[in-house]
């Protein structure tokens, strides 16, 4: 942790730039911009911009996304802005994703507070859905604002980026990455996921006679999101989800991450234990014709290693346009 803070001091001052320093040095080094809470377009939250060195402004390039997750709850907005600046620039999948393919990477810095346990935003659940404080405000959409903004910043950079972005999260973020797919299809070219308890949402209202709402299914869709479900975009994004086969992780058990009627219905209708309801989601994914792949890792757990990571830059390598802007 010693470490991660120098080079937090150390970032600051090198890179929050003025953008045409940064249009200038941008194919030199690595490049981190922090565009701070703009209610007139829509976010009112942070978010952190990184632009790796090597970034290409010749090719049409992806813009990357990867829901922040401090691992904490704290009520300090700078532990989740220093979280979302190590996330974006030093360590993380996304960033490895960003340096390795040459895409800008997008981190928001979404609050998850203490004085609010139950209000899970960095899962984007339930909970954040309905909550109404400004900071905590619809969190989807005002990711939707951040990515229109980041588009326009890299555009201003000289840096040409498709309509649709990819996207990625593990953990707690894989869990808003697979929410936030059925909420905004239409933004996502290709996303990947893993570490998310086993439990994803269903693109389903009922499952076995029971009632599924969000964030495990679609039975209340409308009532949540203000709009319909837009199955035949969601079901065509192209998705690689993946566990360890040794995780045993389980937000489940949790009050923060499911209320007790979610957690009833999970334990019982897709299984009890991480892998179970993991392999019972795969086989219902698959059933409905989610464009998805998964895959098992042995003797993994809770945690990626360096042939996961490469996987994973691989899928989004295979999805980066040939084309020029």
């Amino acid at each position: 942790m010693k470490q991660i803070n120098v080079l937090l001091v150390l970032l600051l001052p090198l890179f929050a730039s003025a953008q045409e320093q940064l249009k200038n040095s941008i194919f030199r080094k690595d490049s981190l911009v922090i565009v701070e809470a703009n209610p007139k377009k829509g976010f009112n939250n942070a978010y952190i911009l990184f632009v790796p060195k090597g970034l290409n402004k010749e090719k049409l390039n992806c813009l990357l996304v990867e829901p922040n997750n401090t691992g904490k709850l704290s009520d300090n907005i700078e532990d989740h802005r220093k979280s979302a600046i190590a996330q974006a620039a030093i360590s993380s999948i996304g960033n490895n994703i960003s340096t390795e393919i040459k895409v800008p990477l997008l981190v928001p810095v979404f609050p998850r507070l203490e004085s609010k346990p139950l209000v899970y935003s960095h899962a984007l659940d339930r909970d954040v859905m309905l909550e109404k404080a400004t900071d905590l405000k619809r969190l989807d959409l005002q990711l939707v604002a951040m990515i229109a903004d980041a588009k326009e910043r890299l555009k201003q950079m000289d840096i040409q980026v498709e309509d649709k972005v990819f996207m990625n999260g593990f953990s707690a973020s894989g869990t808003f990455t697979n929410r936030f797919l059925y909420l905004h299809p239409q933004l996502i070219k290709a996303a990947a996921m893993g570490g998310f308890n086993g439990e994803l949402m269903l693109p389903l209202k009922t499952y076995k006679g029971q009632k599924f709402a969000y964030p495990l299914g679609l039975a209340d869709f409308k009532k949540i999101a203000g709009y319909d479900f837009d199955e035949k975009t969601y079901k065509a994004i192209s998705q690689f989800i993946y566990m360890g086969a040794l995780d045993d992780n389980d937000a489940v058990k949790y009050d923060d991450a499911y209320n007790k009627k979610e957690q009833d219905l999970i334990n019982i209708f897709l299984g009890s234990d991480v892998q179970s309801r993991y392999k019972n989601c795969q086989s219902i994914y698959e059933q409905e014709g989610v464009g998805a792949k998964f895959k098992t890792y042995e003797k993994v757990g809770h945690w990626t290693t360096s042939e996961i990571n490469l996987e994973v830059i691989r899928f989004f390598l295979a999805h980066l346009s040939k084309a020029k802007p």
